[in-house]
């Protein structure tokens, strides 16, 4: 059951040009899912990082797994997530591995280690053409909404 872009917008709060999550290709219930970006180059990103050979910065990696995880916290937890929680990044252990360069296309795989309504832990694998490029655990709070 795979997502597109629509059913990405409908769960995620972040928006062009900081959403990215392009697809999610696998859904695993409540344990894990694997999200797709593709890195066309044009990314506004690689203006400056690095203009004369161009790499993903690190930090936008770990921005691109959180995004997933939060998709992964959807599945987990829905009747939170429906009501548009605030997401936020508590704790990050990340190891990069290899750059990822324009013409990538990154795929992320979150596995649940524990949610609950108010946090989430996950274990994150991003790779390139089945080169592991980053690792990362995340840690991660929810703030539920008033309504």
């Amino acid at each position: 059951m795979p997502l597109g872009i629509e059913q990405i917008k409908a769960i995620l709060p972040q928006r062009e040009p900081f959403l990215f999550i392009d697809e999610v290709i696998e859904i695993e219930g409540a344990n894990r899912i694997v999200a797709v970006k593709n890195i066309s180059g044009t990314e506004e990103f690689f203006k400056g990082h690095f203009p004369e050979k161009p790499v993903m910065p690190g930090v936008l990696i770990v921005e691109a797994l959180a995004q997933a995880s939060i998709i992964l916290y959807s599945f987990c937890k829905p009747e939170i997530a429906r009501k548009k929680p605030d997401y936020y990044l508590g704790k990050v252990k990340a190891e990069f591995l290899s750059p990822v360069l324009p013409g990538d296309k990154l795929i992320m795989e979150i596995n649940k280690v524990k949610i609950t309504d108010e946090a989430g832990i996950v274990d994150a694998l991003a790779t390139v053409d089945t080169k592991i490029v980053a690792k990362a655990t995340l840690i991660f709070g929810i703030k539920k909404s008033e309504e």
